[in-house]
């Protein structure tokens, strides 16, 4: 039996090697006849694929035309080739205006009915798992909010200020975009960060042989690098590096609030996976 055709029924229908081979013998491998066999028999759905990692896809946001409101989505494919797909594409766009007009963040009421029937149907013309990951929002009504997507919707930020324009959010979002900042200022870093990379840094310094007042003068140093390099405010800005982010949206009589950055796939865990291999594997027995 072909494993080319056992991988495209697979695929195609996100149920196990075993069950595609018994489907292929059935129909004398003819890979239509043994999805209709398997719809039958097995009720094939959606949920099949669910277990299949999702990391790659787009980001996609939308702003208002006040730029008082954005909000920002990531949708998730498990191959860059879907992510280019125009069922996907039209799909993500649908999900991106839908959490727009409804300003909902959650996404269970955002995916219930309508939009989660397109994602299952999507799922099944498609081949691949496709999962809505998240949703944020940013809104002003003393500022502007500014965004900036990058590299083929693969990142997108959303800034949001409290004076300033549309053209210094959109350059604020773009230094986010390039420089990824953790926190907007030092005095964000979270404690427990802090904690582990003064626990890393103490490691470090303690090997070095020096005294412990200087080890703790060292440690001190390091630490206040560490916030400054992870400090929107305080990094150079990607467009003028002699002028800091703060000095930069200070000098424009405004101030940053907070700042939302997507970036495909991030923290997801991938797994590689030898197709041949597991193929091989189940089809001894």
């Amino acid at each position: 039996m072909s494993v080319v055709l056992i991988k495209e029924l697979r695929e195609r229908t996100g149920l196990s090697l075993l069950e595609c081979k018994r489907a292929l013998a059935a129909t004398a491998n003819d890979v239509e006849k043994a999805i209709e066999e398997l719809r039958k028999s097995s009720g094939m759905k959606a949920a099949g694929k669910a277990g299949r990692i999702a990391a790659d896809g787009v980001v996609m946001l939308r702003v208002s035309e006040d730029n008082s409101y954005g909000s920002m989505v990531e949708i998730n494919s498990e191959t860059d080739f879907v992510a280019r797909d125009k069922n996907f594409l039209a799909f993500a766009g649908r999900v991106a205006d839908t959490a727009f007009v409804s300003r909902n963040t959650d996404l269970g009421s955002l995916m219930a009915g309508e939009l989660e029937s397109a994602r299952e149907d999507l799922v099944q013309k498609i081949g691949e798992n496709i999962s809505v990951r998240r949703i944020t929002a940013l809104a002003t009504d003393e500022g502007v909010i500014g965004s900036y997507v990058h590299g083929n919707n693969r990142i997108a930020v959303l800034v949001q200020l409290k004076g300033g324009d549309t053209e210094l959010a959109r350059d604020v979002a773009m230094h986010v975009a390039a420089v990824s900042p953790r926190v907007v200022a030092p005095r964000d870093m979270p404690e427990d960060v802090l904690a582990k990379e003064r626990e890393i840094l103490t490691a470090q310094a303690s090997d070095s042989g020096k005294p412990p007042e200087i080890v703790e003068k060292m440690i001190g140093g390091r630490i206040r690098k560490f916030l400054s390099e992870n400090s929107l405010l305080e990094q150079a800005f990607v467009k003028d590096p002699d002028l800091t982010v703060g000095k930069l949206v200070a000098g424009a009589g405004a101030e940053v609030i907070t700042f939302s950055r997507y970036q495909v796939g991030e923290g997801i865990e991938r797994k590689a996976v030898d197709f041949a291999t597991e193929v091989a594997a189940q089809l001894q027995g």
